[in-house]
């Protein structure tokens, strides 16, 4: 499966981003799926719903189906699980964009925006290819991309991966 990072600080602009590779990529007809690291405690479900009901009866895995989508909710009453064995139960599909993570040993490109107020990442990190801001940052030993130029940081990102249509 062919993976790319998209990271940075907090409301450096990621998942603006990461939605807007979402429609540009899914445009030129590849399949895309997304994975989004969090630090606080995801609940989708609601006391008092059925699948909530099963879930702290014990299940391993909720499963909510539809005619539309389903959502798979797993119970790992442990340690966070690691990026692979979360890609392990993937789909395939083309490309996997992944939102967070920044420590994991996959290619990257970097969000900054001065007003964050963090450094940058890439200086400390080889995987961190690009970087995608708003700011004047001088050279790099990377290429700095146009961070509102989605289609130019879709076309590094697909080049990187070899997923590039003729």
């Amino acid at each position: 499966m062919r993976i790319y990072g998209v990271i940075g600080w907090k409301n450096a602009g990621k998942t603006s981003l990461m939605e807007r590779l979402v429609a540009e990529i899914t445009g030129r007809g590849f399949r895309v799926s997304t994975v989004k690291h969090v630090h606080h405690n995801v609940d989708l479900d609601q006391p008092g719903k059925d699948s909530y009901r099963h879930r702290v009866a014990g299940a391993t895995e909720v499963v909510l189906a539809s005619a539309d989508r389903f959502a798979l909710m797993r119970e790992h009453r442990g340690p966070e699980p690691a990026l692979p064995e979360i890609l392990a139960r993937m789909a395939p599909v083309d490309l996997i964009l992944v939102e967070g993570y920044k420590r994991d040993a996959h290619r990257k490109v970097e969000v900054f925006r001065r007003e964050a107020g963090h450094d940058l990442i890439q200086p400390g990190d080889a995987l961190v290819r690009a970087v995608a801001t708003d700011a004047d940052l001088g050279a790099l030993p990377v290429p700095v991309l146009d961070l509102n130029d989605t289609a130019g940081i879709a076309d590094f990102i697909l080049a990187e991966v070899g997923l590039v249509r003729g």
